[in-house]
């Protein structure tokens, strides 16, 4: 008989600490119920901080290169620095360097490669967030400095592309790891239209704009 009461005892010590738990874990619950929420935020830009980018991908042409001349899928990296202006806009630059070993289809000949170096003032516009998600449009315009690396097998000939006005849209989106650091993914398309100049020859027939599919990181401080 003792030992039964000795034991109500005991729960109604366990029931008296624990009550005054139960709420703060029902709120904690909530909480984390309302955390795991995926909610749209008007305005996904982070006013008053900067965004360093580094991006890395492929890039292939829009369209032949030249008649006659062929290009395969070239490297691409991009690095960009834009300025939270407000909480839907961001500014500031994009320095994207571009490579593709280009060929003469006939007779076939390893020409190549041209690099392409572009330096764009960008805006960024970011209409608002899903959950970690960002998603963003951009626009850029600025210089295409095209340069061309001849192979061996055409040594002693020259290959000129010259350097033009450049453009570049992109669309993509941020994946928001923390505060301070987010996983990219985006797609553009960038102008480069010009003319090249071989053997001393000058011809129009020379287009290398580009789609390019880059991953990287963004960091914002």
């Amino acid at each position: 008989m003792q030992m039964i009461r000795t034991r109500y005892v005991v729960m109604l010590v366990l029931l008296s600490v624990m009550a005054p738990l139960i709420p703060l874990g029902v709120v904690h619950a909530e909480n984390v119920t309302q955390t795991r929420e995926w909610k749209w935020t008007p305005g996904g830009a982070e006013q008053g901080k900067w965004l360093l980018g580094f991006r890395a991908g492929f890039a292939p042409l829009t369209q032949e290169l030249k008649t006659r001349f062929s290009t395969e899928v070239g490297s691409l990296v991009n690095v960009q620095g834009l300025y939270g202006v407000n909480k839907w806009l961001s500014a500031g630059l994009t320095l994207e360097w571009e490579r593709h070993s280009v060929n003469q289809e006939r007779p076939s000949v390893d020409l190549g490669h041209m690099d392409t170096v572009s330096l764009l003032p960008t805006v960024e516009l970011r209409p608002g967030r899903l959950g970690p998600i960002a998603p963003y449009a951009s626009m850029g315009f600025g210089v295409n400095v095209n340069s061309f690396g001849e192979s061996d097998a055409i040594r002693g000939r020259t290959i000129s592309p010259s350097n033009n006005f450049a453009w570049r849209l992109a669309w993509g989106a941020d994946y928001f790891l923390n505060s301070a650091l987010a996983l990219n993914a985006e797609m553009a398309y960038k102008r480069n239209d010009g003319h090249v100049t071989i053997d001393g020859v000058r011809s129009d027939d020379w287009n290398a704009s580009s789609f390019g599919f880059l991953f990287g990181v963004r960091a914002f401080f």
